[in-house]
């Protein structure tokens, strides 16, 4: 399963940054991007129900972390067609309208306070009853979607964490609309610079700086589009890769070991000139 769908990920991934080069027109880009993640995702299904999981655990990794990877991408690329498709032209009128987009993320996080909590500390004692298709529990505040979906593809909650992941995008999307300038005064114009290494190692790398207290602004996903914007890079979940990090038995810190190394030769070779 896992290989199946890492290709699968990888693909969409690709493809999707493929067509934000390609395409010209924001909404016809989105569209066309919502159908490569629904079919990816179909894909995936086919396979899920063809083949099944060896045992439980490997149920709910899927179900907590790898559908919602990719559901999220969904929801949030509907969510910003939505939001571009209505967006009004008038300045003022337009921080009224971003404003109230982020009042509806911040109601949907206030009424999921307490699976936003277990989700994000990645607690794992009730995923047997949150991420197991056939065990919902109504007392554990199920979206009424989840009886719409198909329960052999779906758990109780697996909607709900891509909501939060795909909430986080969302709520960066419309903050940066928000606090961008109306009118850029002219610069130099720099080259691009394109990020060569591993999205791990970026991921890596921004959780550092970001412990370390290096910038001004707090806020990890912020920090993390400013990232992807400056090195033209997609970091995907990176909340999900840096829990695969955590999880590492040995060598968690690998490319900051790497990078450390490497500026200690450079210094040193410059002593030898």
């Amino acid at each position: 399963m896992n290989k199946f769908y890492e290709e699968t990920l990888n693909k969409l991934e690709d493809e999707i940054r493929d067509l934000e080069i390609e395409a010209n027109c924001p909404i016809q880009r989105i569209e066309e991007v919502i159908k490569l993640i629904v079919n990816a995702l179909s894909k995936i299904k086919e396979f899920v129900l063809k083949n099944g999981f060896k045992n439980i655990n490997d149920e709910i990794h899927f179900f907590k972390y790898q559908k919602p990877a990719i559901v999220a991408k969904l929801i949030f690329h509907n969510a910003i067609y939505k939001i571009e498709m209505k967006k009004p032209n008038d300045t003022k009128a337009l921080k009224k309208y971003l404003n109230e987009e982020l009042k509806k993320l911040k109601k949907y996080f206030e009424n999921n306070l307490e699976f936003y909590k277990y989700y994000r500390t990645n607690n794992s004692f009730i995923d047997d009853k949150l991420f197991v298709r056939g065990k919902h529990d109504l007392k554990l505040s199920l979206d009424t979607i989840y009886f719409e979906t198909d329960h052999r593809f779906s758990t109780s909650h697996d909607y709900k964490a891509a909501k939060i992941i795909a909430n986080d995008l969302i709520q960066v999307y419309l903050e940066d609309q928000l606090h961008r300038p109306v009118h850029k005064s002219k610069s130099i114009e720099l080259p691009n610079l394109n990020w060569r290494g591993s999205k791990t190692a970026l991921t890596e790398l921004i959780y550092a700086l970001h412990a370390q207290g290096a910038f001004d602004h707090t806020d990890i996903k912020i920090i993390a589009k400013t990232f992807e914007s400056i090195f033209n890079v997609d970091l995907g979940d990176f909340y999900h890769t840096f829990m695969e990090l955590k999880a590492r038995k040995i060598n968690r810190t690998k490319f900051l070991d790497n990078l450390r190394d490497a500026l200690i030769k450079r210094m040193d070779e410059q002593e030898e000139d």
